[in-house]
């Protein structure tokens, strides 16, 4: 489809700030799968692929954390780029988060090649589900090459970076329980409870000394798989909006999306054999990776309320995502 002359005004405005003739744009399409941004694929004349993403209108209800994600998605993509080795992120081309200008907030970066895994896995073979797993395991390894200038969202929404890991990560769980009282959330368990059991494991955190890059939203359906003539590989990691300075182990969490990283050989595999990748699963590993987990899960659990979940979504959180948040907390309290 043509859009020249169809095209909307604000994707015109955009585009001209970001310096892509409007004449030049063959085609658009706006991408599935996101949960906040709005994600369009521009296709130029030349055959190259844009990727452009626009936040929700700023009256839209969001979590605290979420203030300024672009900013910290492009900050994500330079970063992964210093990583030792190479590790397939787009390369940001525009982006503006100010404000004070007719344009509104925009990120335009380049297309990675491939298809998200879940679409992708129906056609693997034997065997190249465990390899694929292996690959991202050495490319998580190297983006945890990467160390920041302190601690938490470089985004700002929470605050400028700290000192230590253990001031950031109480920020995070800070600002997320507060979003669970602002939405009226309801848990299995009080809030405050719950809020005490991971406080008591805090002291845990002070291990972490070095801030590292961690993408923390590595599920299944942020990798991107290519097909190539020896089979599929991974294309591009993509959506590293959430991305914080920190503990490396964060991403076990959601690259083991409501499971244990520990039951994955292949990932463990190929993250211990690139530089950087070294790995030990003991009391204190678990007990943080368990902080983590919690913090994920409400996160996804306290996001259903702004992004106005369907009735499916929420029987589903009820059922796997409630449990699996009550059982980290469990072990939490075990660990500590």
């Amino acid at each position: 489809m043509n859009m020249t002359g169809t095209m909307t005004k604000e994707l015109a405005q955009i585009l001209a700030a970001a310096g892509v003739p409007a004449e030049s744009v063959r085609d658009t399409r706006e991408l599935s799968g996101g949960t906040y941004n709005t994600v369009t694929l521009l296709t130029l004349a030349d055959g190259r692929e844009l990727v452009l993403k626009v936040p929700p209108h700023q009256d839209q209800p969001t979590l605290a954390y979420e203030r300024d994600l672009l900013r910290a998605e492009a900050m994500f993509c330079r970063a992964a780029h210093e990583a030792e080795g190479d590790v397939p992120v787009p390369r940001v081309e525009a982006v503006y988060t100010d404000g004070g200008s007719e344009v509104g907030p925009y990120l335009l970066m380049t297309a990675m090649p491939g298809t998200r895994w879940p679409e992708a896995r129906e056609h693997f073979l034997e065997g190249e589900q465990e390899g694929l797993r292996h690959d991202l395991g050495n490319l998580v390894a190297r983006l945890h090459t990467v160390v920041g200038d302190g601690f938490g969202y470089p985004s700002g929404a929470l605050g400028p970076l700290a000192s230590t890991w253990r001031e950031a990560f109480t920020r995070m769980v800070v600002a997320v329980f507060d979003d669970a009282r602002r939405f009226n959330v309801k848990l299995s368990r009080p809030l405050e409870d719950i809020a005490q059991v991971l406080q008591r494991a805090f002291p845990v955190l002070d291990e972490i000394v070095v801030p590292r890059l961690v993408h923390f939203d590595l599920w299944d359906g942020n990798v991107l798989i290519e097909s190539g003539p020896h089979g599929p590989r991974i294309g591009g990691l993509v959506d590293g909006e959430r991305m914080f300075w920190g503990d490396p182990l964060a991403d076990f969490v959601s690259g083991a999306l409501l499971g244990e990283i520990e039951m994955d050989p292949w990932f463990l595999e190929g993250y211990r054999q690139e530089a950087g990748g070294a790995v030990v699963f003991d009391e204190t590993s678990r007990l943080r990776i368990a902080l983590y987990r919690c913090y994920l899960y409400m996160i996804m659990l306290v996001e259903q309320v702004p992004r106005g979940a369907t009735s499916a979504e929420r029987r589903w959180a009820r059922r796997e995502l409630m449990p699996s948040l009550m059982a980290a907390v469990d072990t939490v309290a075990a660990l500590s």
